[in-house]
């Protein structure tokens, strides 16, 4: 979570690093490529198409070069409308109340229908999930901080939607930095990512070893609520070539999977581990 700094428009904004455009940018692409598929659950009668983000922050973000861009869940509405396939109502949540208000008031200004909930990611996604038209599109957008917040009980109560892609933010560089901590730790954060990970991994092994079995694990309990995790993980980096995080969605159906493929260019998508 990046420090607030004033933004362009009078709102609050958050300090982030170059990467935060290229992570929008795939983002944005995939918002694009579905826009047919979404827009068969848009208008009069219609289930409806919702964009969710849990970690929304205040919509706004100060490139730490100096330029403003928009926030994630400001981009995806945008792109949303740029493409003629709006959402149909956008759920946002952040456990910072000056963040989110910033946001809902982007988001507002820019013509969006919003909701917003305050508190943490495992209890307002159960909120915004209990909203949900059944047989509505649902897309969900995970960026966290860290992983330690990235409770697996997100994917629980996403999945209980039928038809729901999420686009997963998973912190390369935390499970590198942290690992050996949170080997140790008799409370780890990795007891809420990815439970029952002790009996799934060697931790004897080199800790690229571990982290390989951690992460499949995760897509294995992902696997077993009943959606996917894409084996296109798009791997992106720092400045300095540091690997930071990997992109990938998780879905329960080919043509969400099709897509992703086609957004994130796995061609280039680099070393993974």
């Amino acid at each position: 979570m990046g420090n607030l700094v004033n933004g362009d428009d009078g709102l609050p904004a958050e300090d982030v690093g170059p990467w935060a455009k290229q992570k929008h940018d795939f983002l944005c692409r995939y918002i694009d490529i579905s826009r047919g598929a979404r827009g068969k659950f848009i208008g009069p009668g219609k289930a409806g198409a919702t964009y969710i983000d849990v970690f929304c922050g205040p919509g706004r973000a100060l490139v730490r070069k100096g330029e403003f861009i928009d926030g994630s869940c400001v981009a995806a509405w945008r792109k949303s409308v740029e493409g003629g396939a709006p959402f149909s109502k956008v759920f946002i949540a952040d456990k910072d109340e000056t963040r989110l208000n910033a946001a809902a008031e982007r988001l507002a200004a820019a013509g969006a229908p919003v909701e917003a909930f305050v508190g943490e990611a495992v209890d307002t996604t159960r909120l915004i999930v209990s909203r949900l038209d059944g047989y509505g599109l649902h897309f969900a957008f995970l960026d966290p901080y860290n992983l330690g917040v990235l409770n697996f009980d997100i994917f629980r109560t996403l999945a209980k939607r039928k038809r729901m892609d999420i686009l997963v933010h998973l912190s390369k560089m935390d499970l590198q930095r942290n690992l050996g901590r949170n080997l140790r730790a008799d409370a780890s954060a990795f007891d809420a990512f990815a439970p029952g990970w002790k009996d799934a991994i060697d931790a004897a092994r080199a800790q690229k070893g571990i982290r390989v079995e951690l992460i499949n694990h995760w897509k294995s309990l992902v696997a077993n609520v009943g959606i996917d995790a894409s084996a296109d993980m798009k791997l992106l980096k720092g400045e300095q070539e540091q690997h930071l995080y990997w992109l990938l969605l998780v879905a329960s159906h080919d043509l969400a999977h099709k897509f992703w493929k086609v957004a994130a260019k796995t061609d280039t998508q680099g070393e993974l581990f």
